[in-house]
């Protein structure tokens, strides 16, 4: 059964995400990660994506901190690192893109968009806003097919999932500033 054809489905998405984001921080140090990373295999699944992932926008470049993919997907890692400029991200969070794109080949600038080791159909991308203001990175999924299918109810989705990894970032970043994501790429996927 799809998450798309059954409302309680999407029901139950949502209180999963809710849980998460009210969970306690005495637990926190364990929960970044097991709830970032099991909020984005939630999400590629539940959107019938192939990668999901929760990138950190540092010196310019666009830090893949954590990812999740359908085995045969898996053409990102986590560390790995591109030109924060030349990515989908960036044009997200500053405009030139929108937040939810069905086909990337079908957009009227996609000849101007950079180029992919990897064919990129249907994207969504919506940023991570810690509790200063700063943008931390982005939290993304595409498949490599256009979708058709995706609505704004399913962006909707991924904003809350962008809430959820804001607070715990933010949880962790109030704990001990200096380690404040130093383990986000050390920890096992």
């Amino acid at each position: 059964m799809s998450f798309h054809d059954a409302d309680y489905a999407l029901d139950a998405f949502e209180v999963t995400i809710s849980q998460l984001l009210v969970a306690t921080s005495d637990s926190a140090d364990e929960l970044i990660d097991s709830s970032v990373g099991e909020v984005l295999r939630l999400l590629r699944e539940h959107l019938q994506m192939d990668v999901a992932f929760v990138s950190e926008f540092c010196d310019g470049r666009r830090v893949f901190r954590r990812v999740d993919a359908r085995p045969q997907a898996r053409v990102i890692e986590a560390g790995q690192s591109s030109s924060l400029e030349e990515s989908f991200c960036q044009r997200v969070v500053d405009g030139r893109l929108p937040q939810l794109i069905h086909d990337v080949a079908a957009l009227p600038s996609a000849s101007e968009l950079p180029p992919t080791p990897f064919p990129v159909g249907a994207h969504l991308s919506t940023p991570i806003v810690l509790d200063d203001g700063r943008v931390y990175g982005t939290i993304c999924c595409f498949s490599f097919a256009p979708n058709e299918q995706l609505t704004q109810r399913d962006l909707k989705k991924l904003e809350m999932s962008a809430q959820l990894t804001a607070k715990k970032i933010n949880e962790r970043r109030a704990r001990d500033p200096s380690k404040a994501t130093a383990d986000w790429l050390l920890a096992p996927q």
